[in-house]
C-alpha cells in the first residue's frame, strides 16, 4: 500500500482536523493532509505518523519504520565491486573450517545448552552468517544422535553438485567389435558418445584400459613342448635346490631385421576384467659397473653395389649405386656367417673366454643353415673357434633377445635419422645400432629369463604377459640380478607335464 500526503497550504487545521480528514480520505485515495503552518508540537513527524497509522491498523502490516538513531548495520557477507556496487557473496567452508566452528560452539556449552549469543560470537569469530553457524551445530547434533556416535558436520556437496558424469554402457562396449575399438574417436562413434566421456572414463581407470596387441605366431601342441624343453635346457644344472637360469654368456643371438616404416602393433580398448586377445650377445661388466664388453658383435647390412645404367639428374651412368639385396637364401646366410660374422667374433670377444664353447642362436627360417653344415663347421675350424649353431624354438620370437627388444630400439632410434637414400638408411641403422646402451641390453636377457618363466607357467602358450621388475631402479641400488631365479616347484611340474605328453 501507497501513502500519500496532500498538502492544503491554505488551510490551517488541528491534529483532531487531520485525523477526520484522514478518515474521510482513507477509504479512496490514501492521502494524508499536512499543514506546513502548524506549531512545532503538532507536526506530524515519522515518529507519531508511525504511532497514528498503527492505530488504524494499516501501517504495522505494511512498514517497517527504521531506527533512525541507530547505526545502520552492513551485512558482512556483502563486497563492494570494482564498479563501486556491492554484490552478496556466499561464503563457502572447507571441512577444515566445518570442523574448527563446531568445537568453538561444544567449548562455550553452559549447562548442556549454549548461552545466548554464542551463534553470533562464533560466526563474528569466523566471519560468516549466525545460519550457517546454526545449521553447523544442528548437524553436529543430529550426527551424535546417530548409532555411531560421531559427529560429523562436513558438507554434502562432494559428489552431490555439478554436473554428473556420463556412465559409460558396460554392455554395449562388450559388444562392440575389436575392429571399431582401435581409438578414443573410433570406439565413442560406435558407441555414439561424445570422445571427451569416453576419454575421462579411460582416464580414472575405472571401467576402460588399453591394451597393446602385438602379432604372435599361432603354436602347435608340438611347438609347446619344444619350447618348454628349450626353456629348461636353459636352466643351470648346478645350481642345486636354488634353480637358476645359466648367464647367457657365451650365447651370441642373430637375426635378420628389414628396416622399413611398418606397424606390427595394433592397440585396443578394453574394459577391466576383458580378457587380451592373442595376437647380440650379452655385455659384461666389473664389479664397480663398468662395462669390459659391449655384447655387440656386429650389424652387417644386406646391401650391393651396382653401376648405373644410363645418366640421370642425380647420377651420370657408371656411378655405383647401394641398392638393397632383396632376397636372403641359405648361400648369402653362409656367406654372411663365415665372412662376416666369425671374423668380428675372433675380433671383439673377450680373451678370457678362448676355451669356451660359443652359441649362435638363429630362428628357424628356411633361409638359414642347419647347425651342422660342413662349410660353417670347416670355416670355423679354421679360424680355431669354438662355435656351435643353435636353432631357438619355432614361432618363438620372445626368445631372442633381437626380436624381443633389441630390434625395436634400434627401430625407434633409426626414425630419428631422416634417410632419402639407402646409404642414408645404412648410416642411420649404423649409427643407432652404436648409440644402443649396452646397460639396456643387459635388460633384455633378463627380460628373456622373464619370457622363460612364464612360459613354463602357461606349458609353452603365447598367453602370458612379461612382468615388470623395475629393473632401473635394481640397478641404482646395484641389486639387479645376473640369472633369475625359478621357482623348483615349477620346474617340477613343467617337467611332469612334459612327460605326460
Amino acid at each position: 500500500m501507497s501513502f500519500r500526503y496532500m498538502l492544503d497550504l491554505n488551510f490551517s487545521a488541528s491534529e483532531e482536523d487531520i485525523l477526520n480528514h484522514v478518515n474521510e480520505e482513507e477509504g479512496a485515495n490514501n492521502y494524508q493532509p499536512f499543514d506546513l503552518n502548524s506549531a512545532p508540537e503538532d507536526h506530524v513527524t515519522e515518529h507519531n505518523l508511525g504511532e497514528k497509522i498503527m492505530q488504524h491498523g494499516e501501517r504495522e502490516r505494511t512498514m517497517n519504520i527504521p531506527d533512525l538513531n541507530q547505526p545502520l548495520e552492513i551485512d558482512s557477507e556483502r563486497e563492494e565491486s570494482p564498479g563501486g556496487q556491492t554484490s552478496k557473496r556466499k561464503k563457502e567452508l572447507s571441512n577444515d573450517e566445518r570442523g574448527r566452528i563446531y568445537p568453538a560452539l561444544v567449548e562455550r556449552i553452559l549447562d548442556g545448552r549454549l548461552p545466548m549469543g554464542t551463534i553470533k560470537e562464533v560466526s563474528q569469530l569466523f566471519s560468516v552468517s549466525t545460519r550457517t553457524i546454526s545449521r553447523i551445530w544442528m548437524q553436529g547434533r543430529h550426527s551424535l544422535a546417530d548409532a555411531n556416535n560421531k559427529v560429523d558436520v562436513n558438507h554434502r556437496k562432494t559428489k552431490n553438485c555439478g554436473r554428473k558424469r556420463i556412465q559409460i554402457d558396460r554392455e554395449q562396449f562388450r559388444n562392440i567389435p575389436l575392429s571399431k575399438r582401435t581409438t578414443i574417436r573410433s570406439t565413442a562413434s560406435a558407441m555414439e558418445v561424445s570422445k571427451s566421456a569416453l576419454h575421462r572414463s579411460f582416464q580414472s581407470g575405472e571401467s576402460i584400459r588399453h591394451h597393446t596387441n602385438p602379432f604372435k605366431p599361432m603354436l602347435k601342441d608340438s611347438n609347446k613342448k619344444t619350447r618348454v624343453q628349450f626353456c629348461l635346457s636353459m636352466l643351470d644344472k648346478d645350481s642345486g635346490n636354488d634353480p637358476k637360469f645359466v648367464s647367457m654368456f657365451n650365447v651370441i643371438h642373430i637375426d635378420e631385421k628389414w628396416f622399413y616404416i611398418s606397424k606390427k602393433c595394433e592397440k585396443y580398448y578394453h574394459l577391466l576384467e576383458e580378457c587380451d586377445p592373442q595376437r647380440t650377445s650379452r655385455p659384461r661388466f666389473d664389479s664397480e659397473g663398468n662395462e669390459t664388453f659391449s655384447g655387440k658383435i656386429g650389424i652387417f647390412p644386406y646391401i650391393t653395389q651396382e653401376p648405373a645404367r644410363r645418366n640421370s639428374v642425380n647420377r651420370v651412368a657408371g656411378t655405383l649405386e647401394t641398392k638393397a639385396i632383396t632376397y636372403v637364401g641359405k648361400n648369402l646366410s653362409r656367406s654372411y656367417l663365415i665372412n662376416k660374422v666369425l671374423p668380428a667374433i675372433l675380433e671383439k670377444w673377450p680373451f678370457d673366454d678362448e676355451n669356451i664353447t660359443l652359441v649362435i642362436q638363429q630362428d628357424n627360417a628356411r633361409t638359414h643353415i642347419d647347425p651342422n653344415d660342413e662349410e660353417f663347421c670347416l670355416a670355423v675350424s679354421k679360424l680355431g673357434l669354438n662355435v656351435q649353431l643353435r636353432c631357438q624354438p619355432p614361432n618363438s620370437p620372445d626368445l631372442n633377445i633381437l626380436d624381443l627388444g633389441f630390434f625395436n630400439a634400434i627401430q625407434s632410434l633409426q626414425w630419428k635419422e631422416p634417410a632419402k637414400t639407402v646409404n642414408d638408411l645404412v648410416s642411420a641403422v649404423q649409427k643407432a645400432y652404436d648409440m644402443f646402451p649396452s646397460k639396456k641390453a643387459n635388460h633384455i636377457f633378463l627380460t628373456l629369463q622373464q619370457c622363460m618363466i612364464e612360459i613354463l607357467k602357461v606349458r609353452g602358450s603365447n598367453s602370458y604377459k612379461i612382468p615388470h621388475m623395475n629393473k632401473k631402479s635394481l640397478e641404482k641400488n646395484r641389486k639387479l640380478p645376473l640369472q633369475l631365479q625359478c621357482n623348483a616347484k615349477l620346474i617340477e611340474d613343467a617337467t611332469n607335464w612334459l612327460n605326460a605328453c
